[in-house]
């Protein structure tokens, strides 16, 4: 007996867990907004050097502006880039070359003849183009040209912070509480979020992004948790894959809400004020009953419990559910958690160790992965806020196909089977030439899609890995390696100009190893969610002993099998003698 037959007795999956997880599923919609923002809000916008006074230059030269195309003129102030097919973006002539506006001069002379023409840098700044972007942080602050990688910075940044709220917030939930946690990451990140919109200076965006990460963090770990321990064990991979859908339709709401402003301190606001609401009713969650029961605050967990049964219109059991039977059905757990634990314990024993690290490599090929192929959407040609409707679209599929492989198969197959197809995709891409675009753009998309089902599998597999006493902090220090690869994703794009092929041959390889080290981790599959340290050791320790006994037990039985097939041709040839 134990916490999961009590919340069988109060009502299994009923409406209070269905108002509970649909509740803590609604502000998913926006996580996608948190991680993603930067696509939109560090959009690079076209943009070529300012020419100041240009009608008065163009006067000058007896010759009126609608007597030739804008860009056409520009051919007269910026010369070609490398190509030879764009106008240059970080340099200008020094003096107007009229001559490169007559018609019988083409680009490949304009090139050839004039490539010796002194230029200069862009001195009076940049001229953006407003089709696409009416304002972002690169345009507001030109972080073009040489300041370009700031724009990536800004990136890392962020994910640093969600690095920092994985270690902070995992390890305070385990001493505080979930819902605590929760209440204070929705606060802080609605208002830390909102300020960002009003930031005089790109530092300061940088270390509100960075505040704003480490609650995303807080709000992430903590929601995955209170789910988990109000759920029972049968209907756990079916919440887990279902609350993950917010976080992917998240993203086409992302697209029509960045589409909608195109400015990015509106958008900045849009997506981080909603966070007030969620912080307002936030209030009405229940304290996991698990967390108070082992941290010696059982009146607590009774009350929550009996809330639970009453809602969920089980009120003879208010009066059954005593706190002596609460303590009875936890006896083994309350004696576990007197002892105080730390991340130590992470690793401390055998198979905890085993879980550890092989969960760090799958969460970092997971996220290392996912944000390679989803935070540089311009590079794929196609209009941005289209193709993020269109990552958001290819995730449903596979995430319903992950949901039947987590249903049926269990989880350490699903796990590995999505990071090798996704690996799969990534590395085809290498061989499809530049030019097909929509064969590019298509394996992408399906190498995100598995990887996305990959990151639902992983969050549902690692909260029913590790236990009750020690799950957030186990979910702080393995999803620590997540951030990791988020922060380093965007640096290896940086390989490409030594060869364009070497990006992706590092995503594939890393999900490669990860696909094959997630074999290595015990199945989940309805399995009671284990609340000590103990429980973890004794479930997957027997196993692996029960394994190693059936191995040896078959191979004694093939060695009888053949010893008696040869005394048995023994016989055979005496009888044939005689």
């Amino acid at each position: 007996m134990g916490f999961a037959d009590l919340l069988n007795d109060v009502g299994g999956f009923g409406r209070f867990q269905w108002i509970h997880v649909t509740l803590l599923s609604i502000p998913g919609l926006l996580m996608a907004s948190q991680n993603l923002l930067n696509n939109f809000t560090a959009g690079m916008p076209g943009h070529h050097c300012t020419i100041p006074n240009r009608t008065s230059i163009a006067s000058s030269q007896n010759m009126s502006l609608s007597e030739v195309d804008d860009r056409e003129l520009l051919r007269a102030f910026i010369p070609m880039d490398a190509s030879g097919t764009k106008l240059s973006k970080c340099t200008r002539y020094v003096e107007a070359q009229w001559q490169l506006l007559e018609s019988n001069v083409s680009v490949i002379g304009h090139q050839a003849n004039f490539s010796q023409l002194e230029t200069e840098i862009c001195l009076d700044g940049w001229t953006y183009d407003k089709t696409e972007f009416l304002s972002t942080v690169v345009s507001e602050w030109d972080l073009v040209c040489t300041l370009r990688p700031m724009k990536q910075m800004s990136q890392t940044i962020y994910m640093g912070g969600v690095l920092a709220g994985a270690i902070i917030f995992g390890g305070l939930s385990d001493r505080f509480g979930r819902k605590a946690l929760l209440i204070w990451s929705y606060f802080q990140l609605a208002t830390l979020g909102t300020c960002t919109a009003f930031s005089p200076s790109f530092m300061t965006y940088c270390i509100l992004r960075f505040m704003t990460g480490m609650a995303v963090s807080g709000v992430i770990l903590n929601t995955v948790s209170l789910k988990v321990e109000w759920i029972p064990t049968k209907s756990r991979t079916l919440v887990g894959t279902l609350s993950s859908f917010f976080f992917t339709f998240g993203q086409m709401v992302l697209a029509g809400i960045a589409h909608s402003l195109r400015d990015w301190r509106k958008l900045q606001v849009a997506v981080c004020a909603p966070f007030f609401l969620f912080f307002l009713y936030s209030w009405w969650y229940s304290e996991s009953a698990r967390w108070l029961v082992l941290n010696r605050r059982s009146d607590e967990a009774l009350k929550h419990i009996h809330r639970v049964a009453r809602i969920n219109r089980k009120p003879e059991m208010v009066e059954k559910i005593t706190l002596e039977v609460l303590e009875c059905h936890m006896h083994k757990e309350v004696q576990s958690s007197k002892t105080t634990h730390t991340a130590y314990d992470l690793i401390r024993t055998t198979v905890m160790r085993r879980i550890s690290l092989c969960l760090m490599v799958v969460w970092f090929s997971t996220s290392f992965a996912y944000y390679g192929l989803a935070m540089d959407l311009q590079k794929f040609g196609v209009n941005i806020y289209l193709i993020q409707i269109i990552f958001g679209l290819v995730d449903f599929p596979a995430k319903l196909v992950a949901l039947g492989s987590l249903t049926f198969l269990g989880r350490r197959i699903t796990q590995g089977t999505c990071l090798l197809v996704s690996a799969l995709m990534i590395f085809a891409n290498i061989f499809v030439p530049t030019d097909m675009q929509s064969i590019r753009t298509t394996l992408a998309c399906l190498g995100k899609a598995f990887t996305s089902a990959s990151f639902t599998c992983i969050y549902l597999f690692t909260g029913e890995l590790y236990p009750t006493v020690i799950r957030q902090t186990g979910m702080g220090f393995t999803s620590t390696m997540a951030r990791v690869g988020s922060m380093a994703a965007p640096a290896v794009l940086i390989l490409e100009e030594m060869l364009p092929a070497l990006p992706s041959m590092i995503y594939g390889g890393a999900a490669v190893v990860a696909g094959i080290i997630a074999f290595f981790l015990p199945e989940t599959l309805n399995i009671p969610l284990p609340d000590t340290i103990e429980d973890v050791e004794e479930k997957w320790a027997n196993e692996k002993l029960d394994a190693e006994k059936l191995a040896k037990k078959e191979a004694v039985s093939l060695r009888e099998m053949k010893k008696g097939a040869v005394e048995g041709d023994g016989e055979i040839t005496g009888l044939n003698a005689l």
